[in-house]
Formats: structure tokens, C-alpha cells, sequence
């Protein structure tokens, strides 16, 4: 296994996510891609031109969420695991499958939050959308201990 592909949502179940993966990638000697998918910008959604300051916003977010993706790939290499940042815009699940054929992933490994049958009959999940449609074995690490 040379590749794995860490789905980053920067959300409580990050480090979960990051120490399992760090686990895989010692004993398989792996590189790691930390993959963040970026929300895309509202003038993207709406194809019409937001208020300068919506802009604004949501540059300073993306530069956030970078910054916060970069040390993760930073404490990784730190620890003498490869590791590489990216961040792409689009939507979630059609960015992940995409970038892991890319990239080549041997592995994908994605965090789940818990949320229950009715939130997923509504909204969906990433994961399962993932795990359907993965040309690659997906882990799938809880957010909770039970």
C-alpha cells in the first residue's frame, strides 16, 4: 500500500481521522494525501457576483482552512510520515472519488459523525456516497468510542 488518501473536514473527528491514518501509514511505509474539499465560492453557486464583502469572507476562510490542512501535513512529516496538503473546491463526493483515482489511492480513509437514519434519509452522507461509488478499499474511523 503506497497511497493513502485522508478525507479532511477539519471537524472534530479530524484528529481521530489523522491518528488512525498515521498509524496505517507507519506500518506500510505510505505517503499520505491529506484532501480537504473546499466549499466553492457563493458567486460559483449562484453565478451571479456577491457583495465584495462575501468575498472577503470566504477568501479568509479558505486561507483558514489551508493553514489549518498545511499543519496537519506538517505535524506528519514532523513525525516521519510523508505527507502531502491539498485542497480542491467542488462537491464533496465527486471530488473525492476523483481525486483518489488521480492520485492513485490504495486506501481512502474518511471519518464518520454519528449522525442518525433520519439526518441521513434527508441530507445524505459523504461517506456512504464514497463507499458506493470507491474504486478503493475505504476505512471508515467512528467519531465516537462506544
Amino acid at each position: 500500500m503506497k497511497t493513502i488518501l485522508a478525507a479532511i473536514d477539519l471537524s472534530d473527528v479530524t484528529h481521530l481521522l489523522i491518528e488512525a491514518t498515521s498509524k496505517l501509514a507507519r506500518a506500510m511505509e505510505s505517503k499520505v494525501f491529506l484532501l480537504h474539499i473546499a466549499a466553492p465560492e457563493p458567486t460559483f453557486v449562484t453565478y451571479e457576483p456577491g457583495p465584495e464583502h462575501e468575498r472577503q469572507f470566504r477568501a479568509k476562510q479558505l486561507r483558514v482552512e489551508h493553514r489549518d490542512l498545511q499543519k496537519l501535513a506538517d505535524e506528519m512529516e514532523e513525525s516521519g510520515i510523508k505527507a502531502e496538503a491539498l485542497m480542491v473546491p467542488g462537491a464533496t463526493v465527486a471530488k473525492l472519488l476523483e481525486e483518489a483515482d488521480r492520485l492513485k489511492a490504495d486506501l481512502m480513509v474518511m471519518g464518520s459523525h454519528g449522525h442518525g437514519a433520519l439526518y441521513h434519509l434527508l441530507v445524505g452522507s459523504v461517506t456512504d456516497g464514497v463507499i458506493r461509488k470507491a474504486e478503493c478499499p475505504v476505512m471508515v474511523v467512528p467519531s465516537r468510542k462506544e
